[in-house]
């Protein structure tokens, strides 16, 4: 049953249930979206969306919302353009880790050096999902040895990135982390300029399977590989481990200290 408070009131019905595999995370990203608008108490009449290709680029569909489905890797610049026409509006672009980091990585850096103000939610499965499972510029260095993603070059930090280079606002948290997602959402589409949220989404088709984890292990061992920012702060190391939580300060811009985790 639908009612006034209900989150089907800002779905399109018509098109549910969802194309998404079982135990994907993009379902809670999604809802932690809506909840955010919720809590910012904004009307979906004046949101646009943008998406780009890969399992992420659904959500758009998905909204009650004026949304725009576009190539692989051009969310940011679409999502500016319509910045530029509407700048009534508040534009959010939803992206996989291979649509903002890899082909749209150029975009991505200079939107958060520009200050634009448009809204960047990434969902990071670290992982090529749709395409078959190819490895994304966000897939780990270390995996279990003999698995097909295995390999030895550096990922991509993209909140760290949009950090350092001036974003008004940088997070990073799992889609297990439903109530932490869910507000930094509510923050980056209420402070001005360009916001980044990244969730660690765990993708159990085209990711689990080639490390042998099942949903829970999976989920765990994502747990199991992050730190929190004010915990490796303390710490004065990340142990190796993935951070997590917010990576800029009230005004915009790196925190403090965390420059010199970099490779911690």
């Amino acid at each position: 049953m639908k009612t006034d408070s209900s989150p089907l009131r800002y779905l399109r019905e018509d098109r549910l249930p969802t194309i998404w595999c079982t135990g994907c995370g993009n379902g809670a990203v999604m809802s932690a979206f809506l909840g955010a608008v919720e809590d910012a108490k904004l009307d979906m009449r004046k949101i646009a969306v943008v998406s780009g290709i890969g399992c992420s680029g659904r959500i758009g569909g998905y909204l009650k919302a004026d949304s725009i489905h576009v190539t692989h890797g051009r969310a940011l610049p679409v999502a500016l353009g319509t910045k530029l026409v509407r700048p009534d509006l508040t534009v959010v672009a939803f992206m996989g880790d291979g649509d903002a980091y890899s082909i749209g990585g150029n975009h991505l850096l200079h939107a958060a050096r520009r200050g634009d103000d448009v809204k960047a939610f990434v969902i990071n499965n670290m992982v090529f999902g749709m395409t078959g499972g190819q490895q994304s510029p966000t897939t780990p260095t270390s995996l279990i040895e003999g698995s097909p993603l295995a390999r030895h070059a550096r990922p991509l930090d993209g909140p760290m990135l949009c950090a350092t280079v001036g974003a008004s606002y940088a997070a990073r948290w799992p889609a297990a982390h439903f109530a932490e997602l869910r507000e930094s959402m509510k923050t980056a589409l209420t402070t001005p300029g360009f916001c980044l949220v990244e969730a660690l989404s765990q993708c159990p088709v085209q990711f689990g399977r080639r490390v042998t984890r099942n949903l829970p292990e999976l989920m765990k061992w994502i747990e199991s590989m992050t730190i929190r920012v004010d915990e490796a702060l303390s710490r004065r190391s990340t142990g190796g481990k993935l951070l997590m939580g917010e990576f800029t300060k009230e005004e915009g811009g790196l925190r403090p200290g965390l420059g010199e985790l970099i490779g911690g």
